[in-house]
C-alpha cells in the first residue's frame, strides 16, 4: 500500500515598496513576485502593499500617542544586538546609504533615535534571529556600540494603526535551512535565474522545493527476504504566506486578522513490502526545514517563522504484503482568522486527486502509510498556528480457506484507499495583532477525505 506525499508550508522573500499606495501591484525585486494589497470596499482606510521584503529592509517606528509620530515609517535605525533573555537591545544609527530605497524618511528628515514609547519592528538582526517586534520602555544609556534600551513585547496594531492590508506571498525556496534526519534524502527547487534540478533529472518548476527521500522501514518478523519494506518517492511543493490586517486603531484590536499558510504539490510515493505490526503509527521525521522570510507591510517588516517537520508514518497489523503507488496533485491551505464578534476561528481545506500507478495486495490484513508534514507558523518567533498534512495510502485484504476431503475453496477481496488528514491548532500567540489573549488554544478542527483508488477479489 503506498504512500502518499504531504505538502508542505511556506513562505515569502522578495522585494517591496512600504510607501502607503493603494495601487494594487507592487514590482518584485531579482524576479520575485509580489502579492496584491486589496482594499476592503465598505473601507476608505488605505490599503498597505504587501509583498517580500529586500534583503536590507529597514527598521520601522511608531510611537503610538505622540502627534505626528503616530504613523511608522521606515528610519536609518538598526538592531545592532538583542539579549532575549533581559529583553534589552542596542540600536544604532545606519548610515544614510545602507539605508532601503524604499524606506520612507522620519518625519522630522532628521536620524531619529529612539525615545521611551517607540515601537520598533526590525528584520531578524543579531541576538534576535525570528526578528523584533519591541517597545522602548527605558533608555539605558549610549555605549560604543549605540543606545541600549530596555524593551517589552509590542503588538502590530501598535505600527499598523488603522491602516489596511492583504496579501499572498511565495516562499524562496532558497530560504530554508534545511536539516536531513536520514541519509536518503535530497533537496532541489528553483528560482530565476538559477534552475536547480531534481535527482530524477526532471526540472523542478520555478519558485518549487523539492524533498525525494527512500527509506527502509520495519519489517514484518517472520517476512521473507523479498518482502523487506520500503518507501520511496518525492514531495513537491510552492509554499505561500496568507497574510491579512484590518486596522481600527493603535490602541484598538483590529477588527480583521488573518495568518496562515497555503501552497500546491505534486507528489509520486510507493509502498513496498510488509511493514511491521504498529497498533500505534510509528513515525520517522527524514527533514526539517526552517525559514524566516520578511513581508513588507507598507513601511514595516513582518518577519514570519515558518518551521517544517516531514516524516513518514506507518502502522498496520504486520500481515498484508502491498506493492503500491501513486502520483497525487493537489492545494492546501491552513491558517486562524480574526473578527471582533468571534474571535479567531480556524481555517483549513485540502483539496487533492490521486492516480494509481501500480496496485497490489496480498494475504489479509491492513496496513496505512503517510508521508507527512507538521508545520508551525508564526511571526517575531511566536507560534501561531501549528498544522499537521498528511496524505496517505490505505491497503486492506480478508480472505477465508474453507472445504474438506481435499476440496478447498478459497475467498479473498482487497481495495486500496487514497485519503487526506489536516489537523492542527491556533495559539494564544496570534496576540501579536493586538488581538485579546487566547485563554486556550483552539484546535483547527479535523479535516478527512478518503477515495478509493483500487480492489478486486471474489466475495
Amino acid at each position: 500500500m503506498p504512500l502518499l506525499t504531504t505538502a508542505a508550508l511556506l513562505l515569502a522573500a522578495g522585494c517591496s515598496s512600504p510607501s502607503r499606495s493603494a495601487d494594487p501591484a507592487a514590482a518584485a525585486a531579482g524576479g520575485q513576485a509580489t502579492a496584491t494589497a486589496t482594499t476592503d470596499t465598505a473601507s476608505s482606510e488605505r490599503s498597505l502593499t504587501v509583498a517580500a521584503a529586500p534583503a536590507d529592509a529597514a527598521t520601522a517606528t511608531a510611537h503610538p500617542g505622540r502627534s505626528g509620530a503616530e504613523t511608522a515609517h521606515g528610519t536609518t535605525l538598526a538592531v545592532s544586538s538583542y539579549d532575549s533573555r533581559t529583553r534589552r537591545a542596542v540600536i544604532t544609527p545606519k548610515a544614510a546609504h545602507h539605508q532601503s530605497p524604499s524606506s520612507a524618511p522620519s518625519p522630522s528628515g532628521t536620524p531619529h533615535r529612539a525615545t521611551v514609547g517607540d515601537v520598533i519592528a526590525s528584520a531578524p538582526a543579531p541576538g534576535a534571529p525570528h526578528g523584533l517586534l519591541a517597545k522602548v520602555t527605558e533608555v539605558v544609556g549610549e555605549t560604543d556600540a549605540g543606545t541600549e534600551v530596555q524593551t517589552e513585547p509590542a503588538t502590530l496594531n501598535a505600527l499598523l494603526g488603522d491602516d489596511t492590508a492583504r496579501g499572498t506571498v511565495p516562499v524562496d525556496p532558497a530560504a530554508f535551512d534545511v536539516e536531513k534526519l536520514l541519509p536518503d534524502v535530497d533537496l532541489s527547487w528553483t528560482k530565476a535565474g538559477d534552475v536547480h534540478v531534481g535527482p530524477q533529472g526532471a526540472e523542478v518548476p520555478l519558485g518549487s522545493l523539492r524533498l525525494d527521500v527512500r527509506a527502509e522501514v520495519p519489517t514484518a518478523a517472520g517476512a521473507p527476504a523479498s518482502a523487506a519494506a520500503s518507501v520511496s518517492g518525492y514531495v513537491q511543493v510552492a509554499p505561500q504566506v496568507d497574510f491579512r490586517y484590518g486596522g481600527e486603531g493603535y490602541d484598538t484590536a483590529p477588527a480583521s486578522a488573518y495568518l496562515g499558510v497555503s501552497g500546491d504539490w505534486t507528489s509520486g510515493w510507493a509502498l513496498k513490502g510488509r511493514a511491521a505490526a504498529a497498533t500505534t503509527p510509528v513515525r520517522i521525521p527524514f527533514a526539517k526545514l526552517h525559514a524566516d522570510p520578511v513581508l513588507q507591510v507598507g513601511p514595516v517588516p513582518v518577519v514570519v517563522n515558518l518551521d517544517l517537520t516531514c516524516y513518514v508514518q506507518i502502522s498496520g497489523d504486520g500481515n498484508v504484503t502491498v506493492d503500491v503507488e501513486q502520483d497525487v496533485k493537489g492545494g492546501f491551505r491552513a491558517g486562524g482568522t480574526f473578527s471582533p464578534a468571534k474571535g479567531w476561528t480556524p481555517v483549513s481545506s485540502s483539496d487533492m486527486t490521486a492516480t494509481p500507478v501500480r496496485t497490489s495486495v496480498t494475504t489479509a490484513g491492513s496496513v496505512r502509510a503517510a508521508l507527512g508534514a507538521q508545520a508551525t507558523v508564526g511571526l517575531y518567533g511566536t507560534v501561531g498556528v501549528a498544522a499537521d498534512l498528511a496524505p496517505y495510502l490505505r491497503g486492506e485484504a480478508t480472505g477465508t480457506v474453507t472445504g474438506s476431503d481435499g476440496r478447498l475453496d478459497a475467498k479473498a477481496v482487497w481495495a486500496v484507499y487514497g485519503g487526506v488528514d489536516l489537523s492542527g491548532t491556533l495559539r494564544l500567540q496570534l496576540s501579536v495583532f493586538g488581538t485579546p489573549v487566547f485563554q486556550r488554544d483552539v484546535p483547527l478542527g479535523a479535516l478527512h477525505r478518503e477515495w478509493k483508488l483500487a480492489g478486486g477479489g471474489t466475495p
